[in-house]
């Protein structure tokens, strides 16, 4: 019970300082390196994803024309 208190205590003091503004900055640096590397990874997906859907797109493309030639042929 004693270290629920002195855990609670210390989170309610970071709270009020960053309140305050002086854990600001670092909250700020830490969140803007986080916010960095997840739209990176993101943007990875995204064109990873972006990249499936073009090759999936010219394969239905080209796949009609091969079915027609070979409906000429018989």
């Amino acid at each position: 019970m004693k270290a629920f208190f002195v855990g609670l205590i210390f989170l309610i003091l970071t709270f009020i300082l960053a309140g305050l503004g002086l854990l600001l900055y670092p909250l700020m640096s830490v969140l803007g390196f986080l916010l960095c590397f997840v739209l990176m990874f993101v943007f990875v997906i995204f064109g990873i994803w972006l990249l499936g859907k073009l090759i999936i797109l010219v394969w239905e493309a080209l796949r009609p024309k091969r079915e027609e030639k070979q409906k000429d042929k018989v």
